[in-house]
């Protein structure tokens, strides 16, 4: 039942969306995937914006990422960057890699990036996080529970209720997914 997603570095980039997108791919429901070019832009933006996070600690995470989802890394898609026609010029790398990939799926905020006229030749669909998830807790609502309950497990400093969970989710654009979780978990 797994499909190929690619993670764009904006899902990456806000840490409990990251956490939870990694986490629903270790339940392997989805096969993600992501490249070197899309953790540099999403690591380079986090260490922009965060001037309390340094390098180190961000190579740490980068590498645990990598390490927490088997075969994530794309590679070899270089030569299909320039071939490509989106709106940013900045992003082909990303509809490169999920062709590249065999993706079905780039997961983004940037929808506007990725126009569905542009992708279907490659069938491709770019969807936003809020969408991805709430379609997952239709097709593998075990799968979603699983995760979002080993990231609440996961937090220790400081401990967080599932209420405090799914409220910061929300607050990073998932407000379908929470209003499905909060039934489901009765959070």
């Amino acid at each position: 039942m797994s499909f190929v997603v690619i993670y764009d570095a904006c899902v990456l980039y806000p840490a409990p969306l990251r956490d939870l997108l990694i986490r629903v791919a270790r339940t392997g429901v989805v096969r993600a995937r992501w490249s070197a070019t899309i953790l540099d832009e999403c690591f380079s933006n986090i260490l922009e914006q965060r001037p309390d996070l340094s390098a180190t600690q961000l190579a740490r995470t980068r590498e645990l990422m990598v390490r927490a989802v088997p075969d994530c890394m794309v590679e070899g898609f270089d030569d299909l960057v320039a071939g490509l026609l989106l709106p940013d010029p900045d992003d082909r790398h990303v509809l490169a890699a999920a062709i590249r990939a065999g993706a079905q799926t780039i997961v983004t905020f940037n929808l506007k990036d990725f126009p569905e006229g542009r992708l279907a030749s490659y069938e491709v669909e770019a969807q936003h996080p809020d969408d991805f998830l709430f379609d997952l807790l239709d097709l593998a609502p075990g799968a979603v529970i699983a995760a979002v309950n080993a990231q609440l497990a996961s937090l220790k400093s400081p401990p967080q209720t599932v209420s405090q969970l799914l409220d910061t989710l929300r607050a990073q654009g998932l407000a379908q997914s929470v209003a499905r979780l909060r039934e489901l978990l009765g959070g």
